[in-house]
């Protein structure tokens, strides 16, 4: 009971922190908000190569748009870590009669939940921008907005833990936030977010193949259009796994973590 007591007080450490900062929750939405508009707008009127005959490209923008924002609030929570071992705050939890482990899954937790209500209010301002499940059936969206929610927190679990792993192992804050930059962008651009990645050459397809975020983002909009690249049952399996495997990453280097 103490290890999930320690869990509980963590996440909701990290409910009251980000509830608390008005200017968080507004600057988290404000940047994918404009990809969106931009994005969308700028290439509404264009039909790509390799984008199914069926959807606007709004409509395949904003799965992927959401994926983004999911992958961006999740990576940079783990400077988190950082931040209350110069504090002061991460000796103390160190310290407490609980495992590392349950720290860890406390803070992944807490991030989880506020990168799902970021991408909750995206999803919404979404339809603002001329996104609409119309085409479906009344039964279809709402298993759709569930499936959407399970790989919503399936991508922000994977990435959170990803974070978590690259705070663990380094004590420099300005350090977290270049190689964080570094990693992001390629993962956002080689998932398919914002265009087919069909239209990729073959070896850099390769890389795509093997980025988390591209069954996550593959999933979601298969959940808001209908449509995906692969069977979803295999983003399923593949976020999931992503998923479990990330998060004991994040766990074993927790563990070895000094918290001083």
């Amino acid at each position: 009971m103490i290890e999930l007591r320690a869990i509980y007080i963590l996440w909701l450490r990290e409910m009251k922190k980000f509830s608390r900062a008005k200017e968080r929750i507004i600057g988290s939405v404000a940047m994918p908000f404009m990809f969106l508009a931009f994005l969308g707008f700028g290439f509404s009127s264009v039909q790509l190569p390799g984008l199914n005959a069926q959807l606007t490209y709004i409509r395949f923008l904003v799965p992927g748009i959401i994926g983004m924002n999911m992958l961006f609030s999740s990576m940079f929570a783990g400077i988190s870590v950082l931040w209350d071992r110069e504090f002061g705050f991460l000796k103390e939890i160190m310290v407490a009669p609980v495992s590392r482990t349950s720290i860890a899954l406390g803070r992944i937790a807490g991030g989880a939940t506020t990168g799902l209500m970021q991408g909750m209010m995206l999803f919404v301002l979404s339809f603002l921008m001329g996104f609409n499940m119309g085409h479906l059936s009344a039964l279809r969206i709402m298993s759709g907005v569930l499936l959407m929610v399970f790989f919503m927190v399936m991508i922000s679990l994977t990435f959170l833990a990803l974070g978590l792993s690259f705070a663990s192992n380094m004590r420099d804050a300005q350090g977290f936030e270049l190689i964080i930059n570094f990693v992001m962008f390629p993962l956002f651009f080689l998932s398919g977010a914002v265009a087919p990645i069909g239209n990729l050459p073959v070896w850099i397809r390769v890389f795509s193949y093997l980025n988390p975020l591209t069954y996550g983002v593959d999933g979601l909009r298969w959940a808001l259009t209908g449509y995906s690249s692969f069977p979803v049952l295999i983003d399923l399996g593949l976020c999931s796994f992503s998923a479990f495997l990330m998060v004991s990453l994040a766990s074993f280097f927790f563990e070895r973590s000094e918290g001083v």
